[in-house]
């Protein structure tokens, strides 16, 4: 009998079948006698089922000389024929099965991308949330300034989950951009407001008080949402901005005064003890709550986080609407139009020099850029309440607290 160029010999004993070229055994099924066949069957064949179930029909089709019998080409057709096309239903049905549960994973998967990626709106609910605030004032009045230290400490809390201690301890290890922020708190800064508060008096004619409260927005120390606004960002750079503001918070009591007896004229004494208590509440305990999940429950970690840049986004709404709303009165003031520009040119100075000075302090850096954004939120960013607090507790002229409120909606 001769098939595809090979020669076979009947013999009275089948002998099992092996693959000459890795001793692959043939399965039972294809035993010629279990085929109730009369003529050996070339090894070809069976190895084009066994070994490549991904050929074609065709490619499994036996050609017999006319030796054979037509009984066992019919038979042997059939069968060859037949385990073929089983080799392709399995294949095709694994791929193409549909799983309800594959559809129910990938709304999961959805819905946690759209989650974890609530931050990246953050800019469009911010300007929505002013604009709301300046329309229907109602929608924010009810978030009082009681409830900004919890809302803080969420946001610190919300960046304690997202880092590590290893975070906060390479943090330590760049003093030199530790100090450039601080400098562009208490130096540059200051700076700026004496500046700016000058001209309000000099060039808008504005009563003193008022030019002495922009001077007193720019002797506080740093505001703890710088930390939330490089955590969008540069979420690496994120403890740096922390032990920042922690810095300058801590220094302040000191600072402060010193600074609005130079600005000012009029030293301003600062509660140490209150100014601590504010730390811990509102930074330090936060993101040590969160950093302890982190290290030790991941599971309960992981299972909150998708959940935190959603109501991230809502809080930082109500941080920036609830200032507007609260202190519409000074806003729309006689003087209200011209301090809002003046504060406006204040802040936006202060972002553009405090990115310049770190642009060229770090130029060589290889992360040059999120360091300059980090130091520029540092240094354009204060803590206003702190500023409305001292200004509503020392100074008998109602105007000096009129740039601080407008300021905290900055």
């Amino acid at each position: 009998m001769k098939c595809d160029g090979f020669r076979f010999r009947n013999s009275g004993r089948q002998k099992p079948l092996t693959s000459p070229q890795k001793n692959h055994r043939i399965p039972p099924e294809m035993i010629p006698r279990a085929l109730g066949l009369k003529t050996p069957i070339p090894f070809p064949a069976i190895h084009a089922r066994t070994s490549l179930p991904l050929l074609r029909r065709r490619t499994a089709s036996l050609r017999f000389s006319s030796s054979s019998s037509n009984d066992d080409k019919i038979l042997l057709g059939r069968c060859v024929s037949a385990k073929a096309a089983d080799s392709f239903e399995p294949d095709r049905t694994a791929k193409d099965a549909f799983h309800p549960s594959q559809e129910i994973r990938q709304d999961e998967i959805s819905v946690l991308k759209i989650l974890k990626g609530a931050n990246s709106i953050i800019p469009h609910v911010v300007l929505a949330s002013t604009v709301l605030a300046l329309v229907y004032p109602p929608s924010f009045t009810w978030f009082t300034t009681r409830y900004y230290a919890p809302a803080l400490g969420f946001l610190m809390f919300a960046v304690g989950v997202n880092s590590s201690l290893k975070d906060f301890v390479e943090a330590f290890k760049k003093p030199d951009a530790i100090a450039a922020g601080y400098v562009g708190q208490f130096i540059i800064k200051p700076l700026l407001g004496y500046l700016f508060g000058s001209i309000s008096v000099s060039l808008f004619n504005l009563p003193n008080s008022l030019g002495a409260g922009i001077m007193l927005v720019s002797c506080v120390s740093g505001a703890q949402l710088s930390n939330y606004a490089t955590f969008l960002t540069d979420p690496p750079m994120a403890p740096l901005s922390i032990v920042m503001t922690s810095l300058s918070t801590a220094t302040a009591v000191f600072v402060t005064p010193t600074l609005s007896l130079l600005l000012i004229g009029q030293k301003l004494p600062v509660d140490v003890k209150g100014m601590m208590s504010s730390i811990v509440q509102i930074v330090v305990a936060p993101i040590a709550a969160g950093l302890f999940l982190n290290r030790f429950l991941p599971r309960i970690c992981a299972a909150i986080q998708p959940f935190l840049p959603p109501l991230s986004v809502f809080v930082t709404a109500l941080c920036v609407g609830s200032p507007l709303a609260i202190n519409m009165k000074a806003i729309i003031s006689p003087f209200g139009v011209a301090i809002v520009l003046l504060l406006f040119a204040f802040h936006a100075s202060a972002f553009i020099s405090g990115y310049g000075f770190a642009g060229i302090l770090f130029r060589r850096s290889a992360d040059v850029k999120a360091l300059q954004r980090t130091i520029s939120f540092e240094t354009g960013m204060q803590s206003s309440l702190l500023a409305l607090a001292l200004a509503n507790k020392f100074f008998e002229d109602p105007l000096v607290g009129v740039p601080p409120a407008i300021s905290v909606s900055r």
